[in-house]
C-alpha cells in the first residue's frame, strides 16, 4: 500500500473513531508499528491530526501551536531542585518562545517511579518528551526497551544512550563533563600543582568525570589519587567528621595540596573542616568543586566547573520543538562545554614546602 493511501485511510478512521491506536492501525493496514508511527508523525506535522501516547487524536479546529492552540511537551527529570532547576528553567524559557506548554514529571532518581512519571506525562497527550533518565549511561542496559516504547519524539538531556542498550538512536544534548574535568586539572597545573586528590560521589556525572580526569592527567603529566572515602555534604556528627578527616589524611599521605570534589556541597563541607583543622584555603589546600550550583555561597567561595545547565535545557527543548514542527530528520547528538568559574578557594599556587604536615595542632 502506498503512503498516500495509508494517510487517507488513517484520516478516514480517525474521523470515524475520534482516536487511533498504533497497534490497531498497524493490524488494520497490514504494516509495522514503526511505519504507522512515521505516518502519524507526518500527518501531525501537516496539522491533520495530533500525536499522543499510543496513537493519535483529531487536530484542534483552530490549528497547531502558533495558530490558536498550544503545543504541550513533557519533561521528566531526576530532580526539580539543585542542578536540574536551571535545566527546567531553560526548557521552560524556550517553550515560552514557541508558545508551548511544559508538563513536568520528577523521578527522584528512582527507575520504577520514573516509569510511572513518564506514563503520567504521556497520558496528558504531550506531543514530545524531554527526559533525563534516573539511570546513567553506565547503567543503560537496565533500561531495556522502555525508551523504545515511547511513541512520541524524545530528546535526552545529560544522557547519551544508543545501540545496543536501546534499539534506535535518540537525539540528545549533554554536557561534556570530561572536558570539565580537564578544565579543573589544567587550572591546578597552572597554579603549580602536580599531585591532585579526587573525590567523586556516586553520581551519573562521575561516570564521565572519571574518564576526563584520567585522560587529562595523562596529557598534563599530573599524578592522581582517587579517594574511596564517601565525603559527607553536611553534618557535624562524629561519623561525618571522621570521613572528612580521613580524606584530608589521604591528601597529606599522597602529598597533595589540590583537591577536585564533586559536588559543591561536599567541597564546601571539606573546606569548613580543613579550616577547623587550621588549614588555610587556598594557601594550604586548593579546592575546585564541580556543578557550580551553590559553590559561590561557601564560607570560602569555591572555584567551580560550571556545566551550561540553563542553555542545555533551552537547546534540548528547541531541538524537540523544531523536530515537531519540521518532522523527521537526522538524529542530532549535541555536546556543550562547561566553564570554569575562578573564585577564592583555588587562587594561589602551592605555598608550603614539601614535608610540612597538612594537619596543624
Amino acid at each position: 500500500m502506498l503512503q498516500p493511501e495509508r494517510h487517507e485511510l488513517i484520516l478516514r478512521s480517525l474521523r470515524r473513531h475520534g482516536r487511533l491506536r498504533v497497534a490497531e492501525l498497524a493490524a488494520e493496514l497490514g504494516v509495522s508499528a514503526i511505519t504507522v508511527r512515521r505516518d502519524l508523525a507526518e500527518l501531525d506535522s501537516a496539522g491533520l491530526l495530533r500525536r499522543v501516547h499510543g496513537g493519535a487524536i483529531g487536530a484542534s479546529p483552530e490549528g497547531r501551536a502558533g495558530q490558536g492552540s498550544q503545543l504541550t511537551i513533557g519533561i521528566v527529570v531526576p530532580s526539580a531542585a539543585s542542578y536540574y532547576s536551571d535545566v527546567i528553567r531553560g526548557a521552560e524559557a524556550m517553550a515560552d518562545r514557541y508558545g508551548a506548554r511544559l508538563v513536568l514529571g520528577v523521578s527522584g532518581y528512582d527507575a520504577d517511579k520514573e516509569r510511572e512519571r513518564i506514563d503520567r506525562v504521556l497520558g496528558v497527550g504531550v506531543a514530545g518528551l524531554l527526559i533525563s533518565t534516573a539511570l546513567g549511561d553506565g547503567d543503560a542496559d537496565r533500561l531495556g526497551s522502555r525508551l523504545d516504547e515511547i511513541d512520541v519524539p524524545v530528546v535526552l538531556m545529560e544522557r547519551a544512550f544508543g545501540f545496543p542498550q536501546v534499539a534506535r538512536e535518540y537525539d540528545h544534548v549533554r554536557t561534556d563533563h570530561a572536558y570539565g574535568a580537564m578544565l579543573a586539572l589544567r587550572h591546578f597545573v597552572k597554579l603549580g600543582h602536580r599531585r591532585v586528590a579526587i573525590n567523586l560521589q556516586a553520581t551519573v556525572t562521575a561516570h564521565w568525570l572519571r574518564r576526563g580526569i584520567e585522560a587529562a592527567a595523562s596529557a598534563l603529566d599530573v599524578e592522581l589519587f582517587l579517594s574511596p572515602v564517601d565525603l559527607p555534604a553536611h553534618g557535624e556528627d562524629p561519623a561525618a567528621v571522621a570521613q572528612l578527616d580521613a580524606f584530608l589524611a589521604e591528601c597529606e599521605s599522597f602529598g597533595s595540596r589540590a583537591v577536585l570534589v564533586h559536588s559543591d556541597e561536599h567541597g564546601a563541607r571539606l573546606v569548613e573542616r580543613a579550616m577547623e583543622r587550621g588549614l588555610r584555603v587556598p594557601e594550604d589546600l586548593a579546592v575546585i568543586a564541580y556543578n557550580d550550583v551553590t559553590a559561590a555561597l561557601a564560607v570560602v567561595p569555591l572555584t567551580a566547573v560550571c556545566p551550561p545547565k540553563f542553555a542545555l535545557g533551552e537547546m534540548a527543548c528547541e531541538l524537540l520543538l523544531r523536530k515537531l514542527q519540521a518532522g523527521p530528520g537526522p538524529v542530532q547528538h549535541l555536546s556543550l562545554l562547561p566553564d570554569l568559574n575562578i573564585r577564592t578557594s583555588c587562587g594561589a599556587a602551592l605555598s608550603l614546602e614539601p614535608g610540612i604536615a597538612l594537619f596543624r595542632n
